[in-house]
């Protein structure tokens, strides 16, 4: 009987996952079906196969978003936001963890309180400071995204910092490392786990934020979120095209994951076991 009741258990968990799986897919079904019909075939009909792929819509979706120049500006911004978010949140997270005074605890809920500050708040003056300072650019954004970024990074730090014990520190510290080479060589790679979550965490805002570029960055330096309203005029509203370039764009962050899978599940895992 009781082994009935697991098994009756088991299937339906199998059935909820399979209906939650259809559900997330659904979003991709959508895009990709209909990213190879003509703009009248998917007004006709947006669940159906199309009945002679368009191919073209690739082509020109390629050419219209500069797809390889676009590509590239997400790669470089995303990339070294990234990098800079990891490399400062964990000094400060790894600093902060270590120093008990009050003044350390002040600046912890700072940090933990600017979570609550949304960007758009902020989003004129920051702007208009930047602009004052001719920091309108890649480079302005990059700081922007550490300022933003670095709060819930360092909270995170912060927090895995509590499972290092700090007589790694002392001993390190007797054996003659400095502070550098005591968080560089020995700290940092504990938190190897948690960095993989922090970088994730970015990836998902930073590749896929279009109001914070498109108050900063100019044409010539536009992301793909960027070249993506290109499609979306006053009057018009290309869509096999919009989707064919979603299509596209989409191909860089799977591959990504093809080769990194092993090294982001094993983060992800530790992480939580931690």
């Amino acid at each position: 009987m009781k082994k009935n009741n697991e098994k009756r258990n088991l299937i339906s968990i199998e059935i909820l996952g399979l209906l939650l799986g259809l559900i997330w897919l659904a979003p991709f079904y959508l895009m990709i079906v209909n990213a190879f019909k003509t703009k009248r075939d998917i007004f006709s009909g947006v669940l159906g196969f199309p009945e002679e792929p368009v191919f073209a819509n690739f082509v020109e979706a390629f050419i219209d978003l500069a797809f390889l120049k676009s590509l590239f500006n997400s790669v470089l911004i995303t990339g070294l936001s990234i990098a800079i978010i990891i490399l400062f949140s964990s000094m400060a997270g790894y600093a902060l963890a270590r120093n008990k005074s009050k003044m350390s605890g002040i600046m912890f809920f700072i940090f933990v309180a600017a979570m609550l500050i949304p960007f758009q708040s902020v989003m004129i003056p920051l702007v208009s400071i930047f602009g004052q300072a001719n920091m309108l650019n890649a480079g302005g954004l990059i700081f922007m995204y550490l300022g933003f970024g670095c709060s819930l990074s360092i909270f995170l730090y912060h927090g895995a910092m509590t499972g290092v014990s700090k007589s790694m520190d002392e001993a390190a510290i007797i054996d003659g490392a400095n502070r550098f080479q005591l968080f560089w060589f020995i700290i940092f790679p504990l938190l190897k786990p948690i960095s993989v979550t922090v970088g994730i965490l970015n990836v998902i805002w930073i590749w896929n934020d279009y109001l914070l570029p498109s108050l900063v960055l100019s044409e010539s330096n536009a992301t793909i979120p960027l070249k993506m309203f290109y499609f979306f005029g006053q009057y018009t509203k290309q869509w096999h095209l919009a989707l064919a370039g979603l299509t596209i764009a989409i191909l860089p962050v799977i591959i990504g994951y093809f080769f990194a899978q092993k090294q982001i599940i094993n983060g992800v895992s530790e992480g939580a076991v931690k």
